[in-house]
């Protein structure tokens, strides 16, 4: 059952209530490309998106909001539109006039870019920043109420203002501040059509914040609707992966009243996870949300931060490629264990055939097993409701997550495993009915470095685009994925522009921003060592980079299956 919010209309189409879970989507194309973004909005709502957002940094695009507003309605679409504001009030003010629903991120609408340096604030030097936010943001809350329009405070982990940071730290409970800083300035003025959103690329951060901004609303009675997104997925099965463990988690315990997968690919394409999304959501909406339970992760004897079991049956033995679908690279004739080999098979059959039972002992003798002794979790319904009562029971077992079901494993099985393994529920998978063995295998994998246990290449941290991209960046992260997918657990973040680097890379090790038009700033961490590079050097020189503080390794070598542990 869903968490019960009030609803917020945002033009036409109500969020939140008793409205379904809606989605939205972005346009990648200049706002000021009137045109291009027209086509883009109209495809996105063919393909049913519901709410869209353009990207507007100044008068300008503000301005073209009106036309794109216009053009719309003159070609039969009354899909909302959503103006997204950083660092630039004026903006806001003047589209407030043409859109549905104005999103300002409270960590840069009236903060500057945050230096992340040490401030030290008195309580009289704290009250007076907030005396600040208001006299910067009422005047927008004050419009938007006059023109009944929604808003979406939408707060961003990396994009937070020193403010915070000082005070409450670049963290989850920092996310949740600034937003209710923002969203106390609405309801003093008696404002309350927004809702909030707490983004983050890494989905542990994501549901963490959610979940202390639902404590916080609950305590002060409040009744908010919220956007879910796991923002910078990234691209491919990782990038949707990542999502539907973050997004997933949230709609499975009833939270989500809109939702946004955003991807590095063509806008439309984000609409197809978000209908599965919400048709997961759909399946499971008759279930009562447990009591969250959570647990210290115990020691799996497969491998400490999380085995991955392959179901296989003795045809699958016996394939040319089995030694590749599960992960081992061959030298003469031999498999050869990598850091993405499966830990342990489980035998769907007796093996009767000479060949598939040598095979098996090769693989013995590397050090994979071959049906281990383990204790398995299987659910009957709900994997994430079932599984917490499970573990709540059973809190010192090392146990794997018994997956069964057949129906969008992709979506459904990062979700539902992955909402438990974020909380310490499971130290493995067995993705038991997936046949494509090299599917389950990397599936398994993605769920596990989705959920921050056990790294085998590296993690992208890639924005999805919009009208601010500065460079082709569906293009550019094909390429630097081509080239650097090979370092486990290091962590690149390729951004389109300045808005979202370097804060919005996070906790990436090394940052690929653009900077100007085909022009690239390369940071590590959050510190920017080069700027303005040109365009068809910048990859060259992100891997010297990586070269040079010792993180590279060659292609195509086996790896140890001990690697550094990705962390929240």
């Amino acid at each position: 059952m869903r968490r019960k919010t009030r609803e917020v209309k945002v033009g036409t189409v109500g969020v939140g209530g008793d409205n379904p879970v809606r989605i939205q989507s972005m346009t990648t194309s200049s706002t000021r490309d009137v045109d291009a973004t027209v086509l883009q909005i109209m495809r996105l709502s063919d393909a049913g998106c519901e709410i869209a957002r353009v990207t507007v940094q100044g008068k300008k695009e503000a301005f073209s909001c009106e036309m794109i507003k216009n053009k719309l309605i003159q070609n039969g679409y009354t899909i909302p539109l959503v103006a997204d504001i950083h660092f630039y009030p004026p903006a806001a003010m003047v589209v407030a006039d043409f859109v549905d629903k104005v999103r300002v991120n409270p960590g840069n609408y009236v903060d500057p870019r945050a230096s992340f340096k040490t401030f030290n604030y008195t309580d009289e030097a704290y009250a007076s920043e907030l005396k600040r936010i208001d006299e910067g943001f009422s005047p927008l809350v004050l419009k938007c109420k006059e023109l009944g329009r929604a808003m979406r405070i939408g707060t961003n982990h990396g994009s937070l203002s020193d403010r915070i940071m000082n005070r409450f730290g670049d963290s989850p409970q920092g996310m949740v501040e600034s937003a209710l800083e923002f969203a106390r300035i609405c309801r003093k003025y008696d404002y309350h059509d927004f809702m909030f959103s707490m983004k983050s690329s890494n989905p542990i951060v994501m549901v963490d914040a959610y979940r202390k901004l639902v404590d916080a609303m609950d305590q002060l009675d409040w009744d908010y609707p919220l956007h879910l997104g796991v923002t910078e997925a990234g691209n491919g099965e990782e990038g949707r992966v990542k999502s539907a463990v973050g997004i997933g988690t949230l709609l499975l315990d009833g939270l989500g009243d809109t939702i946004r997968v955003s991807l590095t690919e063509d806008p439309w394409e984000e609409i197809d996870p978000c209908k599965r999304l919400v048709q997961l959501a759909k399946k499971h909406s008759h279930h009562v949300p447990s009591p969250l339970f959570s647990r210290p992760r115990q020691h799996s004897p497969l491998h400490p931060d999380g085995a991955v079991i392959l179901a296989v049956l003795e045809k699958q033995i016996l394939d040319d490629d089995f030694y590749s679908h599960i992960g081992c690279q061959v030298q003469f004739g031999k498999p050869v264990r990598d850091i993405a080999s499966a830990d342990a098979l489980v035998l769907k059959e007796t093996i009767t055939n000479p060949v598939a039972q040598e095979k098996l002992a090769a693989l013995e003798a590397i050090g994979i097993q071959i049906n281990p002794q383990v204790l398995y979790f299987e659910a009957e319904k709900s994997f994430l409701h079932e599984g917490r009562q499970f573990f709540k029971e059973h809190p010192d077992k090392s146990v794997v997550l018994l997956y069964k079901n057949t129906v969008d494993s992709l979506i459904c099985a990062s979700a539902e495993l992955g909402a438990l393994l974020m909380d310490g529920c499971g130290e493995g998978i067995c993705l038991y009915s997936i046949d494509d063995l090299d599917f389950a295998r990397r599936l398994s994998f993605n769920i596990l470095q989705a959920c921050r246990m056990r790294t085998t290449k590296t993690d992208f941290i890639a924005c999805p685009g919009c009208g601010r991209t500065l460079f082709d960046l569906q293009e550019v992260t094909t390429r630097i994925k081509s080239k650097t997918a090979h370092l486990p657990g290091v962590k690149i973040a390729i951004m389109g522009c300045i808005v979202n680097g370097p804060g919005e890379m996070a906790d990436a090790d090394f940052g690929y921003v653009g900077s100007r038009t085909n022009k690239i700033d390369l940071y590590v961490g959050k510190t920017c060592v080069e700027k303005n590079i040109d365009h068809d050097e910048a990859d060259e020189r992100l891997i010297d980079l990586i070269k040079a503080h010792g993180r590279w390794v060659e292609p195509n070598q086996p790896q140890s299956q001990t690697q550094p542990q990705l962390v929240p």
